[in-house]
């Protein structure tokens, strides 16, 4: 069929498309690129705080209420991290809204790093944040009361500070290109800490929400935990009318 094909063309078409199709051969031909918008760019912020990743006028909404010491939570981050972006949000399937549910201070503190950034760096530090959890936590796992002891004392600024340089979520940030004075500052907003801990009660007394991860797919609670069983409900939700 390629010869034919060929041998009809004019000689300088044929010489053309045989030294294209060669090259092909060589050097592999390259990948077709997306057309259209990808989704994962557009984020909004709800009114209660919360970041929202994807098209606003997406067919299915998705919720997930998490926490950052929740090891749950990092396993499905892990799990529908790439198949959840590509397939999904970016193709303007769905919409993604993150809400967090602070459990504890050290979640205090990486929920108020992971929002450091804004809206547009808020889906990077988050799975970043949950990538390296095992190292963080690990350390603070480790550590006696006695040396947890200053997280309960001081500012905000002070208490936040120190667990982030104890377990190093602090170098975990820098590494990521926040300079220090960004973070304390971050790290210090008591905004954020409202907005948090706003989140938090809306989850525990509005959604009823005991546990995390929790999801919602379009208002409806979903007894989930795990990517593979969240897909095919997902799925279901986007064949209905």
């Amino acid at each position: 069929m390629f010869a034919i094909a060929i041998a009809s063309l004019p000689r300088r078409a044929a010489v053309a498309a045989l030294s294209a199709a060669a090259l092909a051969l060589l050097v592999g031909a390259a990948p077709a690129k997306p057309t259209g918008p990808r989704w994962s760019a557009t984020v909004t912020e709800s009114g209660i705080g919360a970041y929202s990743i994807g098209n606003p006028q997406a067919k299915v909404k998705l919720v997930e209420y998490f926490s950052y010491t929740c090891s749950h939570c990092a396993e499905f981050a892990k799990e529908a991290g790439v198949p959840l972006k590509t397939q999904y949000i970016d193709t303007g399937l769905v919409l993604f809204e993150y809400r967090n549910l602070i459990r504890d201070p050290l979640d205090m503190t990486a929920a108020m790093l992971a929002r450091c950034g804004g809206p547009k760096a808020f889906a990077a530090d988050h799975q970043a944040i949950f990538a390296a959890q095992a190292a963080w936590l690990g350390k603070a796992a480790k550590m006696t009361q006695a040396q947890q002891a200053p997280w309960y004392q001081g500012s905000l600024g002070e208490r936040t500070r120190r667990m982030a340089a104890d377990t190093g979520l602090d170098v975990l940030m820098r590494a990521r290109g926040y300079t220090p004075t960004q973070l304390n500052s971050c790290l210090a907003s008591g905004v954020a800490e409202a907005e948090l801990m706003g989140m938090t009660t809306i989850g525990a007394n509005a959604d009823k929400v005991e546990g995390t991860p929790t999801f919602f797919v379009n208002g409806r609670r979903v007894e989930v935990g795990h990517w593979a069983d969240l897909k095919p409900i997902l799925d279901a939700a986007l064949k209905q009318k």
